[in-house]
């Protein structure tokens, strides 16, 4: 365990405190992921079976993953800027800035309470009640454990929420963040209800073909250095257009360019009409693909990181290849 130096409270000592608050928002970041959708769902039904109102909502409207569309509860989702209840406790999930959490920053304002429930570190807190710890593999993993401090036992649909986090953001259990800690957990899920064949058919084997095609148009696109350390590759919104592609398609791209013998660090660039995205993975131990993510306009952990471009996206295409020698390089693999 990593607390960062914002963490100013235990999982136990929050727990009291929401046992106190009658009516919870939950929240996570923009262009929710597996962990992200899974933590806030599985807590709100913790919350929901000690009697409290709890409502989770999105920071954009139409941005869950086709994949995730099974999670319990996400059909009862709404976007922020639908939401007009009132907002006694709010707990962000999976998310450590405001800027993340777009229109959903001002109803977490107004809130009398505010908690985080978070794995990724931060400059400074946003909330009274901050649990942030940078070594859990996942933010499914912290809300497990807050759910048992809660005094509540979890059912299937808790479980199923978070061991899709868990499985998501380890990469299916593959990525370096699979611990023992996390298989313990998972192990934990399964016994509470979570069907891990089920889940993973849901996440991983739901692909349109329109993903596969834009998979296609990647691969046409791919840059590799010539040591093989490092591959990138970009699709353009022309692209998502000419296919009939949403966001969601791309997802799996990232994962294919890591998947190349040799190569240690994978980048895969997506441009669309929002702005442009990027999605770093690392394999190995040696590079924090974090650093690079931070540098351009993002963040994330050492094995999977994000970030967004303001700019051109053939301004980034031109420098990424000078970025990505520079981390496989302070990394001692060159």
């Amino acid at each position: 365990m990593a607390v960062t130096p914002q963490t100013n409270t235990t999982l136990e000592a929050m727990a009291e405190r929401m046992k106190e608050c009658d009516e919870f928002v939950l929240c996570g970041h923009v262009n929710p992921d597996g962990d992200c959708l899974g933590s806030q769902l599985a807590l709100m039904h913790a919350l929901r079976s000690l009697g409290k109102k709890a409502q989770c909502i999105l920071v954009e409207p139409d941005s869950i993953d086709q994949g995730l569309g099974f999670l319990p509860g996400v059909s009862d989702m709404v976007p922020a800027e639908d939401f007009d209840g009132p907002c006694r406790a709010f707990v962000a999930c999976d998310v450590p800035i405001p800027s993340r959490m777009g229109k959903a920053a001002a109803i977490q304002q107004r809130a009398q309470v505010r908690f985080t429930v978070d794995h990724h570190a931060a400059d400074a807190s946003m909330s009274d009640f901050n649990y942030v710890d940078e070594d859990a593999p996942a933010c499914g993993l912290i809300v497990w454990e807050l759910i048992k401090a809660l005094g509540v036992k979890p059912d299937s649909s808790m479980a199923t929420c978070c061991y899709t986090a868990l499985m998501t953001d380890t990469g299916r259990f593959q990525y370096q963040n699979a611990t023992p800690e996390a298989f313990r957990a998972a192990n934990e899920m399964v016994e509470a209800g979570a069907e891990p064949a089920a889940i993973s058919s849901e996440v991983y084997q739901n692909r349109s073909l329109a993903s596969l095609m834009l998979e296609k148009a990647m691969l046409e696109h791919i840059v590799i250095a010539e040591d093989g350390l490092w591959a990138f590759s970009h699709v353009r919104q022309s692209d998502f257009e000419r296919l009939g592609a949403v966001k969601a398609d791309a997802e799996p791209l990232v994962d294919v360019l890591r998947s190349l013998a040799g190569v240690r660090v994978a980048c895969m660039v997506r441009e669309q009409a929002s702005g442009v995205r990027g999605s770093l993975r690392a394999k190995g131990d040696e590079v924090d693909v974090s650093v690079l993510a931070r540098h351009i306009g993002g963040g994330g952990h050492r094995a999977a990181a994000g970030f967004t471009f303001e700019g051109p996206v053939e301004d980034l295409l031109v420098d990424l290849p000078g970025h990505l020698d520079e981390l496989v390089e302070k990394a001692g693999l060159r």
